[in-house]
């Protein structure tokens, strides 16, 4: 029972061993001595909360904020001692704030549940007694054999024992999981391929061994042991046997397979890890901003309490006639009495610190992200793909950033490749209208026209045909016959799919030159060479890994004979090579990658008998090991990968996207360094450097490449540094290779980051997908703290994409992995300049001024009350009713900086994108540094002085003290007392910093005004209402009928004028001299902006509502909204625009 109660808490986990051992069809051994695993349910949990926790854990996870905390000790305080406000004043914004939260997540968690409820009770087919027995999935065991359906997903993970298909094989899309698109064949084993009724598999006697779950989506363990007959069969299991929960399938009337993972202990539940939070540079800031905020409050609550003991040691203020002590309050301890009146004022100053701040950002983020989906010109019309959002806390991160991290294949290149050139033999050959033609002839020429190809050529081609992973539209391999080739005896063209872009290229364009790959057929890969059938039987495959960087087949050719095809980088493929023109090729590769072209080295090798019986043997125990497998098959592939024949080499080109050249200059102007990290060969990637204006032909560049050890490694960077010092004039771009860059980061990691920030663009090239987030680090964690951004679009850049400060995923062809782990995605490289210039300029310079404005209100609204203590005697009198002290950030305030904080735009977002410079204004958290901070904090404190002042030197004068504490003055007929002193300074106050709000506002609305100069008349109406009013639930009503008395005098409209114009004065003057006499580059910006007019292809960053009206006015003949979902733009003389889902 213990250990039950143990492994429910997480504390001893139930298995202990490393393998798991199960029994098909849970037929478990017939003795007395075997004791059943303990496995998990089949239940997804992915909510967060139960009805029974979610109150004490909801409360516990917001009373974490140290704001929110705060407010809770000063209800508390209120609750337990004599305090001069009432507790509602703290305890009821808390309340909202912490009710808000609370819903929120708490709807959130319920739709979680909703999903888990689904899709735990989704119904589900298990073989069971001889029959298909139809039940929930939350009932699947371990062990139990399922069948899943076309097109249905799979409830758990699967051990494929067979299909409808006779070689056991099996399409998925591991789209949900992965983000990968493509198509994925796997296959079952040959014994149990063959069972594919019901009533055989229910004569299946086996048992799976295999590893305990682990998060790795594409690495699995494992071995089945099949007992025919008298006999026992082993055969390996590895990820080309397991069909992951989550997955789909596709292109097969159904399969069975056995459950071997279930509940959480799926891969996909094990990938439900949340990634780790980024903070903002912003929220930094404003956790600064509070501790000093509430280093002030300590100082005024201390500075009171001793005030009020340093004038009440005269004895005529100790017990004044009107406040009598109690005999208890003589007898207590004068410590309690000090720790007592500190509370005291503690509370009573305590709303200098703005609880509704956090409510407020977090509303800002959250709405303003919308922005992002709903901007047209983030739009991509071919993909019909928006901008996503998936991270709103660091919508302001992206007006901060300092270096952009960005892959190459895929992100700054469309990752559609295009076959251009080939090396066989020693020789180039060009493809012209589907023939190769060798170098320097042409079609036209005699020796350009060939009926035949050559062996080498065929030979190459095979290799070409034959080592991929690339299968053919099942529609397709049925037909495929005669009918589908031309007279030329070319086959039409038939849709290849492949996980890897350059592999489908590379099979096409043989296709197209008469070697065509038509398919498998059970073990045998099909090809048709010049309409000549030939069938090979696949006998292994090398799968392709990072280590290697090759993969490879062997096969046997029609002649019986054994052969190894091998592809991958020159790198891994030549140092391998003893025969074949190596000389030549690695010139040819040489020459390819200076084009830009990605290549590829093709070589094979011939074994005997006695050769492949060993290798078959090494392969079948390294794949059948339960232990160390990988390492002891990585043993066997070199051991096989060896002594080949070169063949030749391939160069395929990858086209650059739109307008990555011109948004690379943008980010430079913006002085945003830009540094490309890439795993192509260094030729290759120095070249699509220079064609997308990453490097510059007039910039010097330095290389560290090729070493091999420490100190030709440093003494390189020393050279390199100084170089950089001498010709300090000049810019200059660093290439770095991924060996170089291990030697750097391990000794010389100062000296390397040195070199790096001198240069202007920094290429590193070989790079691994941990290399590239080492790097990110890297920088991240320099003394400057720079703010990083990545870019990429592949599996191979999320480590880089998490690591980064902010992290964008495209929505390119390599799945939606990068998408999925992002920040925020977008379709194409080119819109990042608008995400970055414009996007992120408004959102940053919107927060910052919300933050600073929220501490500037705070201040104004409490300053006067510790000035009001020094006419009081410190006898903790508040200055307004709590109603205000509860209304003044929650109401009366709050609407014109929310508003403004979603929709100013200073400057005009076509002169941000066509003036990058602007954007170096920003950098380094400018608006929330030390300067701004200080000007509206003393601009709070002197707005405040003027409210107290002002009030008490116009109103306050000649008065004479009546008996019921009111003042009347003389020749008037006006009550003017305590109350109605607190809110003239009250009503000055929101007038003041409403207006101050307005001044401060660029890009006025219809909400805008609606909001700014509704907040003044609905405090008016308030006060009137509050005041006109008695209200018996309220056990006193200070405020009856003091609004009115004090709008009924001429001169308190008066005082109220001559306030408000002295606040805000000095300010407009500020403004204008600053702005005519010094004007910053975005106040040029604002002044020129206002002479832009909207071109045809701008839309304003606004909402839909706005963009409709903005678009009719730029020459837009209509816009039909054919649905909530769905719109459709139709601009003169082009295409129809659509949008789904804004």
């Amino acid at each position: 029972m213990l250990r039950w109660i143990r492994q429910q808490l997480g504390f001893d986990p139930p298995h202990q061993s490393d393998t798991r051992t199960i029994y098909i069809a849970n037929r478990f051994p017939q003795n007395g001595h075997y004791i059943p695993q303990k496995f998990a349910e089949n239940r997804i949990i992915s909510s967060k909360y139960t009805v029974w926790n979610f109150i004490p854990k909801n409360l516990f996870e917001q009373f974490r904020r140290v704001a929110n905390f705060y407010f809770l000790i000063i209800f508390l305080v209120q609750l337990m001692i004599d305090t001069p406000t009432s507790p509602i004043t703290s305890g009821l914004p808390l309340f909202f704030v912490i009710t808000v939260t609370a819903i929120k997540q708490g709807y959130e968690d319920w739709l979680r549940h909703k999903a888990d409820n689904e899709v735990n009770g989704a119904p589900v087919y298990v073989v069971r007694s001889g029959g298909l027995v139809k039940t929930r999935s939350k009932n699947i065991r371990v062990g139990d054999i399922v069948r899943v359906a076309k097109d249905e997903t799979f409830p758990v993970d699967l051990v494929l024992l067979s299909s409808d298909r006779v070689d056991g094989s099996c399409h998925v899309t591991t789209a949900s999981l992965d983000g990968e698109t493509n198509l994925k064949t796997h296959v079952a084993v040959p014994e149990t391929a063959v069972l594919q009724s019901v009533a055989n598999l229910d004569t299946l006697v086996a048992v799976i061994e295999c590893q305990q779950p682990e998060a790795d989506l594409y690495r699995f363990v494992g071995r089945i042991t099949i007992s025919h007959q008298i006999e026992e069969i082993v055969r390996p299991l590895g990820p080309e046997s397991l069909l992951l929960r989550g997955a789909r399938l596709k292109n097969t009337k159904e399969i069975f397979g056995v459950a071997v993972y279930t509940g959480m202990e799926t891969k996909m539940a094990l990938n439900y890890k949340s990634k780790s939070q980024k903070r903002s540079a912003v929220e930094k800031s404003m956790n600064s901003f509070l501790i000093i905020y509430l280093i002030i409050l300590l100082f005024e609550a201390v500075l009171s309490t001793i005030l009020k003991y340093a004038w009440q040691a005269e004895e005529k203020w100790d017990e004044p006639w009107y406040d009598q002590k109690t005999e208890h309050e003589r007898n207590s301890s004068k410590i309690l009495r000090f720790i007592s009146d500190f509370l005291a004022f503690l509370v009573l100053y305590n709303f200098i610190i703005p609880i509704s701040l956090y409510v407020t950002v977090e509303m800002q983020k959250f709405l303003g992200s919308f922005f992002i989906g709903w901007d047209l010109d983030l739009y991509h019309e071919e993909t019909n793909q928006r901008a996503q959002v998936n991270t709103s806390d660091l919508n302001e991160e992206l007006g901060q950033v300092e270096y952009v991290f960005t892959d190459k294949t895929g992100t700054l290149t469309e990752n559609e490749m295009q076959f251009r050139e080939c090396s066989i033999n020693g020789i180039k050959y060009q493809e012209i209208n589907g023939k190769l033609v060798p170098e320097g002839l042409t079609e036209d020429s005699p020796d350009g026209i060939r009926l035949s190809l050559m062996k080498e050529e065929e030979l190459f081609l095979k290799a070409v045909c034959l080592c991929h992973t690339v299968h053919i539209s099942a529609d397709q391999t049925d037909g495929i016959g005669d009918g589908h080739w031309r007279a030329n005896g070319i086959v039409s063209q038939l849709e290849y799919y492949a996980s890897s872009p350059d592999e489908k290229a590379l099979v096409e364009a043989a296709s197209r030159v008469g070697v065509v790959f038509t398919g498998t057929n059970g073990e045998g890969m099909e090809v048709k060479s010049l309409g000549k059938p030939e069938r090979f039987k696949l006998l292994h495959v090398l799968e392709f890994d990072p280590n290697r960087r090759r993969m490879s087949v062997i096969v046997e050719s029609p002649s019986g004979e054994k052969l190894l095809f091998t592809k991958g980088a020159e790198s891994s493929i030549l140092p391998h090579s003893r025969g074949g023109e190596i000389d030549k090729t690695r010139i040819h590769v040489d020459e390819f990658a200076l084009k830009g072209l990605r290549t590829l080295c093709v070589a094979y090798r011939r074994f005997t008998a006695e050769e492949y019986q060993e290798i078959d043997r090494r392969l079948h125990e390294a794949r059948t090991a339960l232990q160390q497998r990988e390492e002891r098959l990585a043993d066997v592939f070199n051991f096989i990968e060896k002594d080949l024949e070169l063949l030749g080499a391939t160069g395929v080109e990858d086209k650059l996207q739109d307008k990555v050249q011109e948004t690379i200059e943008a980010l430079r102007l913006a002085g945003i360094k830009v540094w490309v990290l890439t795993g192509d060969k260094h030729e290759t990637a120095v070249s699509v450097s220079l064609s997308c204006g990453h490097f510059h032909r007039t910039m010097n560049i330095l290389e560290l490449v090729q070493h091999k050890s420490d100190s030709t490694c440093a003494e390189q960077l020393r050279q390199l540094a100084r170089r950089i010092k001498d010709d300090h004039v000049i810019q200059h771009g660093l290439v770095v290779d991924g060996t170089s860059l291990s030697l750097a980061l391990r000794e010389h990691e100062k000296l390397f980051m040195e070199v790096c920030r001198n240069c202007s663009a920094v290429l590193c090239c070989r790079m691994a997908p941990l290399q590239k987030a080492k790097v990110v680090r890297l920088l991240k964690t320099s003394p400057e703290k720079p703010i990083t951004l990545a870019i990429g679009d592949g599996a191979n850049d999320v480590s880089m994409i998490q690591e980064a400060h902010v992290g964008i995923g495209i929505m390119g062809k390599e799945g939606r992995q990068a998408v999925r782990n992002s920040d925020y995605a977008i379709a194409r490289f080119k819109f990042l300049s608008k995400l970055l210039l414009v996007h992120g300029h408004f959102y940053y310079i919107r927060i910052a001024t919300l933050v600073q404005y929220f501490f500037y209100k705070n201040v104004c609204f409490i300053t006067p009350q510790f000035l009001y203590q020094f006419f009081c005697l410190f006898s903790q009198q508040t200055l307004y009713d709590s109603v205000y002290l509860t209304l003044y950030n929650i109401s009366f305030t709050s609407l014109p900086i929310l508003m403004y904080s979603l929709f100013e735009q200073h400057v005009h977002p076509h002169v941000l994108q066509s003036k990058p410079t602007l954007y170096r204004d920003i950098r380094k958290n400018a608006l929330l540094g030390f300067k701004p901070f200080l000007y509206w904090t003393i601009l709070g404190f002197s707005h405040a002085f003027v409210f107290f002042y002002g009030s008490y030197l116009l109103m306050g004068e000649d008065t004479s003290l009546l008996g019921n504490g009111q003042i009347l003055k003389p020749n008037r007929q006006m009550m003017f007392g305590n109350w109605t002193f607190g809110t003239l300074v009250f009503t000055v106050m929101v007038i003041t910093v409403t207006v101050k709000m307005a001044l401060e506002t660029h890009f006025w609305t219809w909400i805008n005004h609606f909001v700014t100069w509704g907040s003044i008349v609905f405090y008016f109406l308030f006060s009137l209402f509050y005041g006109g009013i008695i209200w018996p639930f309220l056990h006193t009503q200070d405020m009856y009928f003091v609004f009115v008395q004090l709008l009924s005098s001429g001169s308190v409209w008066f005082a109220i004028i001559i306030i408000v114009v002295t606040c805000l004065f000095l300010d407009v003057v500020k403004k204008v001299l600053c702005r005519h006499l010094q004007p910053t580059s975005t106040e040029k910006a604002q002044m020129y902006s206002n002479r832009v007019a909207l071109s045809d292809e701008f839309i304003a960053l606004q909402p839909l509502s706005r963009a409709r009206n903005q678009l009719s006015r730029i020459r837009w003949k209509r816009i039909r909204v054919q649905s909530a979902q769905h719109m459709t733009l139709l601009k003169a003389g082009t295409e129809g625009r659509t949008i789904g889902n804004c």
